[in-house]
């Protein structure tokens, strides 16, 4: 489990700041009418943030790039 945790400790630091923007989403802008999916509620904007920072920070810190021969 330390070892898996070690490997991935950006994707977790993504997804952890991904969920507290997309509660700040949610509690600046979010949706009065409450027929958004993804901004009706916390737990779906916080939800959809750890996914997309889970996902983008990663790629942003890619240890393998590719350098041209």
């Amino acid at each position: 489990m330390k070892r898996w945790i070690k490997t991935n400790k950006i994707m977790i630091a993504g997804a952890a700041i991904g969920a507290a923007l997309g509660l700040l989403y949610w509690k600046f802008v979010g949706c009065t009418s409450g027929t958004c999916m993804i901004t009706s509620r916390p737990l779906n904007s916080a939800l959809y943030g750890a996914l997309i920072g889970g996902f983008l920070l990663p790629s942003l810190f890619d240890k393998t790039k590719k350098t041209e021969q």
